[in-house]
């Protein structure tokens, strides 16, 4: 894909949108017998800041990874837009529990099944959505004159 195709605007929209899906999943899981997961709480005490900045964090990466779904994920293969974003979230997945988490001081894969589950849940609903969610540019489409 070229960056000439990539729409800026809906992939921010998409990114934002499969970050609160993410967000929501990740607020409902001790509803669902599973442990709390505190992103926004994580990010904020390893950057030593306000929890605000913590959730501004979730979701300025949650909108970067949108990129890195669009550039490398969207244009391929000829599966449905929403099981390419949700093998997408498996790289984030894998990432988070094998360089964020440690990084952060938690063990890799979270420390327990469960808290990796339940990650790897919500990167995939992630990727889901964000799949779902964004629609890429037609070609040619931005340079097509007119009709008259």
């Amino acid at each position: 894909m070229r960056l000439r195709h990539v729409n800026p605007g809906r992939t921010l929209a998409a990114g934002i949108g499969a970050t609160i899906a993410m967000t929501l999943m990740m607020e409902a899981a001790p509803l669902m017998g599973m442990p709390r997961m505190d992103i926004a709480g994580m990010l904020a005490g390893f950057m030593h800041t306000p929890l605000f900045m913590g959730w501004l964090a979730h979701f300025m990466i949650g909108t970067i990874l949108a990129f890195g779904y669009v550039l490398f994920f969207a244009p391929r293969g000829h599966q449905p837009a929403w099981i390419k974003g949700a093998l997408y979230g498996l790289l984030p997945w894998l990432m988070a529990q094998l360089i964020v988490m440690p990084m952060m001081g938690a063990p890799l894969f979270s420390g327990s099944m469960v808290l990796a589950l339940g990650s790897l849940v919500g990167h995939v609903v992630y990727g889901g959505v964000l799949g779902m969610l964004y629609r890429p540019t037609r070609q040619g489409a931005a340079c097509a004159a007119p009709a008259r």
